[in-house]
């Protein structure tokens, strides 16, 4: 560990004497949001999940009864964003609460890279044990395979998952390791190759003990599935079952694997003491290689942007806003339906916040505290969001107004995905009206162009893009 981030955490004495603390006392400690009792915190990431792939956004078969009754009973943000629109990126920004470009994930990771989450940034994981959690990772990481980038290195206590993507073995990736992706339970390899088409159940069993051995102390969960990115394949319980295709399969399997940590919440009387988040890690991958179409894939198994444009790898919505959903019963009010900005990277700020926790002095974090509006007392701080794709900044949304400017010699593009149409003329989307971004209004507006333009431009320069 850094010399910087050993400066940043508790003395170990101090950690030793908390973790003495009964856990009764501990669970019910009030942190600096008020009277209101630290809570269990569960954060559940889906892989290349859609805008518009469940049916409380609107979609016409796919049934996931579990997941919009967590929208019914909380908040569903209709402009949550997943901050960049590929994966380990993506995954970076939540854990950090930064953009990509700050701690340098900037491109996809595969098998064997060199570099991974670095030791220098502080995860939300760290934050949330300095404050006496028990912590988890299960399912995909996606933040580099290498020991010392670890989830048990980053502030988790278990790990129980895969390094990286399912589809980095062969037939799907050429050059990928022959003997396949391995499943981890903290360093060690149990199984190899993972049996991929049962990871949702198996991960979701894991999950529900890790819960069940909380003992009233509070904990952190992040459960990250691996699917329904590309290969999906749903386990032989849910095969068929959905109206949706193999990829229906898959998401309502997920659909009941978060019914079943709903189930354990109220089963240990700890449904109100605990915040649950529903999220995906980007859009979903259309317009796929023909490396994936193997093994029974076809290419209609991918998920839907419902109205929005673009896809996985674009910096259209499409590609980074996603579903965001947050349920926490008796402190969230029910029923609320937010079109106001959101980011994964609010998640840090807005969750230490709740577990009573302070940020070290002098550390940056790009999200922003939401308790306001998940509480229905404000709008959401947020009020402006910058997209990149690979460490190139294309587009920034300022309220309503969205400024994409894509040069046609673009080289950020690093992953197979929907095609990134370049432009030399400024495209300028009103999204309260034209979420689609079908109407380029920039001709009719060039005072707001040249605003948005010199945001981005202040913007580049701090963070050297």
């Amino acid at each position: 560990m850094s010399r910087s981030k050993t400066r940043r955490l508790w003395p170990i004495a101090l950690a030793h004497l908390l973790a003495a603390i009964p856990p009764t006392l501990a669970a019910q400690e009030p942190g600096s949001a008020g009277q209101i009792p630290r809570p269990n915190i569960i954060v559940i990431l889906t892989d290349d999940q859609g805008y518009g792939d469940l049916s409380s956004y609107g979609h016409p078969t796919l049934r996931t009864p579990n997941i919009d009754r967590m929208a019914e009973e909380g908040i569903r943000f209709t402009s949550f964003y997943a901050t960049t629109s590929v994966c380990t990126p993506s995954r970076a920004a939540l854990l950090t609460g930064r953009y990509p470009v700050r701690t340098g994930l900037v491109r996809v990771l595969g098998p064997g890279a060199e570099m991974g989450l670095p030791d220098s940034e502080l995860t939300l994981a760290e934050a949330l044990r300095e404050q006496g959690y028990r912590t988890a990772m299960i399912g995909k990481w996606h933040l580099g395979d290498r020991p010392e980038f670890n989830p048990l290195r980053h502030g988790f206590d278990e790990f129980f998952g895969v390094p990286y993507s399912h589809d980095f073995r062969p037939p799907f990736v050429a050059d990928a390791p022959p003997e396949g992706v391995p499943l981890l339970r903290g360093y060690d390899i149990v199984e190899r190759p993972v049996d991929f088409p049962n990871m949702t159940q198996r991960f979701t069993a894991e999950a529900i003990r890790f819960i069940r051995e909380s003992g009233g102390r509070p904990f952190f969960l992040y459960f990250a599935h691996p699917m329904p990115h590309l290969p999906v394949e749903p386990s032989e319980d849910f095969r068929g079952r959905s109206r949706a295709g193999r990829y229906g399969d898959v998401v309502e399997e997920i659909d009941w694997s978060v019914g079943e940590i709903l189930r354990t919440l109220k089963e240990l009387g700890i449904e109100q003491r605990t915040i649950v988040v529903y999220t995906s890690d980007n859009g979903p991958w259309q317009n796929q290689p023909p490396r994936m179409l193997q093994d029974g894939q076809r290419p209609w198994d991918v998920g839907s942007a419902g109205p929005l444009r673009g896809a996985k790898g674009s910096t259209w919505e499409g590609g980074v806003r996603v579903p965001g959903i947050v349920w926490w019963p008796g402190t969230i009010p029910a029923g609320q339906v937010s079109a106001d900005i959101v980011t994964n990277m609010d998640l840090f700020p807005t969750l230490l916040r709740l577990a009573g926790g302070e940020l070290p002095e002098g550390h940056r974090l790009d999200g922003v505290d939401i308790l306001p509006v998940l509480e229905g007392q404000g709008p959401s701080p947020r009020q402006e969001l910058f997209y990149f794709l690979g460490p190139e900044l294309q587009a920034v949304r300022v309220g309503r107004w969205k400024l994409r400017v894509v040069p046609p010699a673009s080289q950020a593009g690093q992953v197979s995905a929907a095609p990134q149409q370049t432009s030399a003329v400024p495209e300028l989307y009103d999204l309260e009206v034209d979420p689609s971004e079908r109407y380029n209004m920039a001709a009719e507006h060039p005072d707001i162009v040249s605003r948005l333009m010199r945001r981005m431009e202040e913007f580049g320069k701090e963070v050297g893009s």
